[in-house]
């Protein structure tokens, strides 16, 4: 009995020099079977703290000998593993051959450093960092408080339908507080520049009649309009009155002869604008049209129908022209704004209150909650050759020379 205990007393030295926590178990028992008690259960340790959970990718394999399973899945923390109590098996046996006092015990698996955690969660080593958002950039550039175009609308011309409620009642597109920005009569020398540099500041589109002489005389104008985005059509040749000589014939009672031609020559103006925009142009221009005055031939209805070109009115005509000062022309348009809701807009880059008043109008729409929509054909027009022809008779005594004037006359002292 005495040389138990003597060997009993040495294996509780070699485990206390050792320090291992999960040897106590054994011990215990050793001295419960010594001391003639019973065997009582180990004493499950404090679980070791959670470590960070990995994201992104597999976990590295565990580093603890006892950890053998399958790691667990990403989104659950790893926490260490309990030692398992010694069996009384085991102790017996150790008992009976005298072997325990010459194994050798395990050191206990050490917890990774701080700095292994963070090299553990770091991201494999192929994989490119996020990249920083892109930083958005403004909807118009220099004007973060821009009126902009709410919307764009295609319109198929087929037929010729016709737009704008003061003549044409069929197709109403708009919702309610939309505008349509339309103007006429130009390009003329500095009104259309200023009204497409107002245009521009408010990352604005719109549509623009301008009749076929004026489109000759100022081509790089009207490429400008272009260029910038917004939708061309026509008005005509030299802005002339297309009812005024079919009333006439009717009226005197014109011979069928007398109607044709005058039919004719009616025809001619709206073809000889059209020729002339394509001349400048190109395939920008569109199978819109607007007649002068608002005055709508049934006869040229027809025509125009049987040409695929749509016909515009208006539902708010600013009358411009008729005005002198900026004020006026705002206004006129606010006004009648606040009274329809909405509405196609017929304004006049040809008239320079127009071109001062543009500005301070779109800062007030922008204001007053009103979105632009912006117009553009399905197709773009095509002119009749004998009418081209006829645009290159017009051109008084033609020269070589195509060059633009800007590119010609250059002004050298001011």
């Amino acid at each position: 009995m005495r040389v138990v205990i003597a060997c009993a007393l040495v294996v509780l030295s070699v485990l206390a020099a050792l320090g291992v926590a999960q040897n106590q178990n054994v011990v215990s028992s050793l001295t419960g079977r010594i001391s003639g008690t019973s065997a009582t259960a180990a004493t499950t340790p404090e679980p070791a703290k959670q470590i960070a959970v990995i994201k992104d990718q597999e976990r590295p394999a565990a580093s603890t000998p006892s950890m053998t399973a399958a790691a667990p899945a990403v989104s659950t923390p790893v926490t260490t593993a309990s030692p398992a109590p010694a069996s009384s098996a085991t102790v017996g046996a150790a008992e009976a051959t005298g072997a325990l006092a010459s194994t050798a015990v395990p050191a206990p698996a050490k917890a990774p450093a701080p700095a292994q955690m963070l090299a553990q969660a770091a991201p494999p080593a192929g994989r490119p960092a996020p990249a920083p958002p892109a930083e958005s950039k403004p909807a118009c550039p220099g004007n973060p408080d821009a009126l902009g175009v709410a919307r764009t609308v295609e319109i198929d011309t087929t037929g010729g339908p016709g737009f704008g409620f003061e003549h044409f009642k069929q197709h109403d597109f708009l919702r309610a507080g939309e505008v349509v920005l339309t103007f006429d009569d130009g390009p003329w020398l500095h009104n259309t520049p200023a009204v497409l540099a107002a245009l521009a500041h408010h990352c604005v589109k719109a549509t623009f009649f301008p009749i076929g002489k004026h489109a000759t005389y100022y081509p790089e104008i009207l490429k400008q309009v272009a260029e910038a985005g917004h939708s061309i059509g026509s008005h005509t040749w030299s802005h002339a009155d297309l009812s005024k000589r079919l009333n006439e014939v009717a009226k005197t009672h014109g011979s069928d002869e007398a109607k044709e031609k005058a039919l004719e020559e009616a025809k001619g103006e709206i073809e000889l604008g059209i020729s002339a925009v394509r001349a400048a142009v190109g395939d920008a221009a569109m199978p819109f049209f607007r007649f002068p005055a608002l005055r709508h031939p049934p006869e040229l209805v027809t025509y125009l129908g049987q040409r695929n070109v749509a016909m515009f009115s208006t539902d708010l005509d600013s009358f411009d022209f008729k005005m002198r000062k900026s004020d006026n022309v705002l206004r006129s348009v606010m006004e009648k704004l606040k009274k329809h809701g909405k509405g196609i807009i017929l304004m006049h880059d040809f008239q320079h209150v127009t071109a001062e008043a543009l500005p301070t109008l779109l800062d007030q729409l922008k204001l007053n909650g009103y979105k632009v929509v912006h117009m553009r054909a399905k197709t773009n027009v095509k002119s009749l050759p004998q009418y081209d022809a006829m645009l290159v008779k017009e051109q008084k005594l033609p020269t070589v020379s195509s060059r633009p004037t800007s590119d010609v006359v250059k002004t050298v002292n001011e």
